[in-house]
This record gives structure tokens, sequence and C-alpha cells, in this order.
């Protein structure tokens, strides 16, 4: 288990658009084994799949991969055949440019560009007659083209900055694993910054792979949006599922080819810590166990390396606002 929980913040705003279009999204979460008041816990979070599950469930209720969000809906295959439009191209310049202009012919869509900026490339995701007050959608699309177009070349594309045109949000500490990059608010635009190298490199993929990949995307690229290939995941990789047995910070940079230096400057460039990247992992370990009814909870605790349950308890509940008993409840 790698792909990280999903915060409840997500799932109320990925809700929010289907909400202001009249849609009783109750019984889709009950389905999803959702419980509403795992919603009202701010820091409540649920597995990947069940995101993933809900964004695809929303797209079909809808028929619209813009979830309510835009002026005009976005009717489902529009992305497949976007992907379609662009699979064929040289360059992954060539490709985003195409897939720009595809979109460009839908009326009051969001706007999507490329810019050269000295060394460095410029996604830009621009929607001012969007009704996304948490700008979900906006955010998305960034992960979404950042992520496809890292498959297109078979490497994951690496962030220097992400800026918005708005301010910080009282969530920000969760944008570490959509954008993890120096992350600047109350900018002149919305956009993500890379190495223009990037945009020069041949597509790797072709019609089979595509065929594969659009089985679960755009959904999984936004449930699991790390690719697996960043710092972060690298790190839990390394870590793995043996709480007791973990290696220190610099066991890890050494299996990282790197100095210790080095690895605690980029968990900084990105907004986090070797502490907080294993308290996150013990986190999602133990709302993966919490979900399996064969494992106690003494049990997950001894897993985890608590001493005692009482301890586990105390954690989790910092975590999450919810004792383990309760989380487990609510999953039933």
């Amino acid at each position: 288990m790698s792909e990280q929980t999903i915060a409840s913040h997500f799932v109320r705003a990925v809700l929010g658009g289907a909400q202001r279009k009249g849609c009783d999204c109750s019984a889709l979460l009950r389905q999803l084994n959702i419980q509403p008041a795992l919603l009202d816990e701010p820091r409540a979070r649920i597995a990947p799949e069940q995101f993933a599950l809900l964004i695809q469930q929303l797209w079909e209720m809808l028929d619209d991969e813009y979830l309510g969000f835009a002026k005009y809906p976005s009717k489902r295959g529009t992305f497949a055949m976007m992907c379609h439009a662009i699979i064929h191209c040289h360059s992954l310049e060539k490709a985003l440019s195409r897939g720009s202009l595809f979109y460009s012919l839908f009326p009051e869509a969001p706007s999507i560009q490329i810019s050269h900026e000295g060394d460095f490339a410029c996604l830009t995701v621009d929607g001012p007659t969007l009704d996304d007050p948490e700008h979900f959608l906006i955010e998305s699309l960034l992960v979404i083209w950042h992520r496809l177009g890292s498959w297109l070349i078979g490497q994951r594309i690496r962030l220097e900055q992400a800026t918005f045109s708005y301010a910080k949000p009282d969530h920000e500490t969760h944008y570490q694993l959509l954008f993890p990059c120096p992350r600047e608010f109350n900018s002149q635009r919305t956009c993500i910054r890379f190495h223009k190298r990037y945009l020069a490199m041949p597509l790797l993929q072709d019609e089979r792979t595509l065929k594969h990949f659009l089985q679960h995307s755009p959904a999984d690229l936004l449930a699991r949006p790390d690719g697996g290939h960043s710092l972060n995941s690298q790190i839990r990789r390394s870590l793995g599922r043996d709480c007791s047995d973990w290696p220190d910070l610099e066991e890890v940079a050494q299996k990282l080819h790197m100095s210790p230096q080095t690895l605690r400057r980029r968990l900084r460039e990105e907004g986090s810590s070797f502490q907080e990247l294993k308290d996150h992992l013990r986190r999602d370990l133990a709302i993966y166990h919490l979900s399996r009814d064969e494992v106690s909870i003494q049990m997950i605790a001894e897993q985890l390396g608590f001493s005692e349950p009482s301890a586990f308890h105390r954690a989790f509940k910092k975590w999450t606002g919810l004792t383990p008993g309760a989380y487990r409840s609510m999953e039933q």
C-alpha cells in the first residue's frame, strides 16, 4: 500500500458542483461507504480508491467531466478524444499545444496555455466563468495535465513552482501531494512551472498503451496524484510497512543516492519533512488496516510500533479527528 489517503476537504469540494446543480449525493456516498459524518471532520481521510470511484460516479451522474463547475458541461468521453488527438504527436510540446487547441473549441471552457519563460515552461489554467469557489476544477486540471504529460514521455516532470491567483486556503498543507514544489498564492495567474527541456522530449506512448491508460484516467491521476515517482513516494517505499524497523534519514538518503543535507533541503522545498512523512505513512497504514475487519485495533497498534493501544488512539485522533473505533464503525 503506497497510495496516500485523500483529505475530506477534497471530497467535500468535488461534491460542490453536483450539489449546486441540485443533485442529492447522499445515496452515492452510501454506495461508496463514505459516511456523511466523516466529511464533517476536517482531518478525516478516505482511501484513494474511494475517491477515484466517487469522481467516476459523479461523471456518470452529471454526464460532465467538469463535474458541474463550468457554465457548460464537458460530456463524458471528451478527455479520451483529446488523448486520441494528441497521442501521435512527435513531442510533448506539440501534444500539449494540440490538447490546448482541442479544448479551446468548446465555448467558455477553462483555458489551458503553454508558454516559454527563459529556461522554463509554464502551463497556465484559467476559468473566469467557473462556479468553483474551492478551485477544485482548476487545481484538478493542473494536476491532470501535469500527470498526463509525465505519462506521455515516460518520466515524471519535476515541478519547479506552482502559483495560484487566489489567497492561500486553510487546507494549503494538503497541496504537498498535488504540487510538491514551492507554492505561491495571490499571484497573477494559476500555473505550474517546469524546465523547458521536457517539451522537446518524444512521446513514448501509443494507441495500445492509451487504451489501458484511459480505463482509469483521469480519475486515477487525481486519486494518486504523485504518479509514484516523487520524492515523497520514493521515501515511503524506502520506509516500507514495518514501522518497527524503519530506516533513519541517513539510511534513506543513502538509498536515494543523495546526502542527508540534500534530502532535507528537497523536502523543505516540497513543504515537508522526514518526520512528517513518517507520521503520514503511519496514518495511512492505520486507515488501511482499519478497513480490514480481521485485524484488531490492538494488533494494528502493535504493527504500527505503538507501545500500547491508548497511544495509538491518541495519535489517530490527532491525525484524523476520530478514534480508531469510530473510524472503523464508519467504514462498515
